[in-house]
């Protein structure tokens, strides 16, 4: 019997190693029970050590590669990474509009985990400007969270504040991530006027290669299926958790999750 699986969609840039971007995404899709879909923005030459290069594609080949999933396989949710430039940001917001795309997920990238600049400087404004309005949820970590509300954030009550305030200035949901936090790993989910925070398990070690494109895929996944924001989120914080916890030792670097750890289970529901 042919079962109609349910799609999404992964916007986001190419990793040689797998562990983070494109491939990792699809990896945690197909892990999460959706068929994904993939739109390359931008080509990364990198390692569990770091980015070495990166080459950017053209917005008309971005603009042809969107067309050719939406025209054939129209997602049902859409996760959002590296963007690399303000063209690509302005042909993404182009596209995702015209074709009434829903369920947007975006982690707004900025910085590789080794320090490299994965967003030029004239593209925040676009990124702020042309995709987070439209979007169902932002997931930016500490820092990028920092540098969207311009301040410091260093308690509980800076993190509930600016959370807060980047809802109601861009109108999406966000969840604050604080895994650049010492002693936990809690999220704090802020949308449509309530917040909440989301307690997780600080796992120890150094599988930390792709966390954040894991778990915005994960949740774009779980809205995919049909699932609340909210449950989408806390199912995806458990499956981060989990395939952190059977990370492989890989590289000379930041190890890699494993994103396939129960390819039959609980996440396929």
């Amino acid at each position: 019997m042919e079962i109609q699986a349910k799609t999404a969609l992964t916007i986001a840039g190419s990793d040689s190693i797998a562990g983070a971007g494109v491939q990792a995404d699809l990896k945690t899709m197909a892990a999460n029970g959706v068929y994904g879909t993939c739109v390359i923005t931008v080509l990364t030459a990198q390692n569990t050590a770091g980015v070495l290069d990166t080459f950017e594609v053209s917005p008309s080949f971005l603009r042809s590669q969107l067309d050719a999933v939406f025209c054939d396989l129209p997602p049902c949710a859409v996760k959002i990474g590296m963007v690399g430039s303000k063209p690509l940001i302005c042909t993404i917001a182009e596209r995702l509009k015209f074709y009434r795309a829903k369920n947007i997920v975006i982690d707004p990238v900025m910085v590789s985990s080794s320090g490299v600049r994965l967003l030029k400087e004239d593209a925040l404004g676009a990124l702020s400007e042309e995709l987070f309005p439209p979007a169902t949820l932002i997931t930016p970590n500490l820092p990028e969270a920092e540098v969207l509300c311009g301040q410091k954030i260093q308690s509980i009550e800076d993190t509930e504040r600016a959370a807060r305030e980047l809802s109601q200035k861009f109108g999406c949901g966000v969840l604050l991530k604080g895994g650049h936090r010492e002693n936990d790993a809690n999220d704090y989910l802020f949308f449509r006027g309530v917040g909440e925070w989301l307690c997780g398990e600080r796992v120890q070690g150094v599988n930390v290669h792709g966390t954040g494109c894991t778990l915005s895929s994960a949740i774009a996944s779980n809205l995919a299926k049909g699932y609340p924001l909210t449950k989408a989120v806390k199912r995806a914080k458990v499956y981060l958790s989990l395939a952190l916890k059977e990370g492989t030792l890989l590289g000379k670097g930041a190890g890699l999750l494993d994103h396939m750890f129960e390819s039959f289970g609980e996440f396929r529901e």
